[in-house]
Order: C-alpha cells, then structure tokens, then sequence
C-alpha cells in the first residue's frame, strides 16, 4: 500500500484503485480536540480538490479536500458517533471514507513521505 499526501494534510493510502482518506497526524494536532465529522454520501463523486467533508474541532472548522477524482464507495460509519478517533489514530481508524480514483494520473500532484515531512517540518 502506497501513501500520498496532499499540502492541505489529507492522506491518502492507495490500495489498487481504491484510496482510503482522511486527516494527517500532524492535521489533527493543527485542530485539537474533534468534535465533529460530516462525511459524503457514498456513491457521490468529487473532482481533485473539490470540498468532500467537514471536520469541526473545539478550535476550528475545516474543510477536508478529495485528494483525486474519484467515486465515494465507502464511508467511516463510526466517526459520526465517534470523531475522537480522528484524534486517536488519524492514520488508521479515524480515516474519512473510499474513494474509487478515475485517473491515476493525479497521483503525481500529491507528497510522498518525504516531501510531506519536508513541508511540515
């Protein structure tokens, strides 16, 4: 599985054409305590770049970026309930939602490992 990052601190972990999305470590810690998550609806689909979800912390409300074009299949259905766990294991089971990508070339828009350290450090 291969991660990519995106300069507005979403991540995505690319397994086959399906990327699991959500909010970097270094993100949640920007927010503070989550208190809210608003997710899409599955099969919706968003252009690179385009709005995709609401994340509301005790300091802030943020918008949450498609980090590619793609196809919503699946969404965190225990964030809603639980937004805490954005804040527990951003990288693992605070992830946001699915998306199916609709062109692997956007790919070479985002950070690898590297280059995300680079713009957080």
């Amino acid at each position: 599985m291969t991660t990519y990052f995106t300069k507005d601190h979403e991540y995505l972990k690319l397994d086959g054409d399906i990327a699991t999305v959500g909010i970097t470590d270094y993100a949640q810690g920007q927010l503070g305590d989550v208190v809210f998550v608003e997710l899409p609806d599955v099969g919706k689909s968003f252009k690179q770049g385009a709005e995709a979800a609401v994340v509301e912390s005790v300091k802030a409300a943020s918008d949450v970026y498609a980090p590619v074009s793609g196809e919503i299949i699946e969404i965190n259905t225990a964030l809603p309930d639980n937004p805490a766990l954005i804040n527990e294991d951003p990288e693992g089971k605070g992830w946001f939602m699915k998306i199916r990508l609709a062109d692997k070339s956007e790919l070479s828009a985002l950070l690898d490992d590297a280059g995300y350290k680079a713009l957080t450090a």
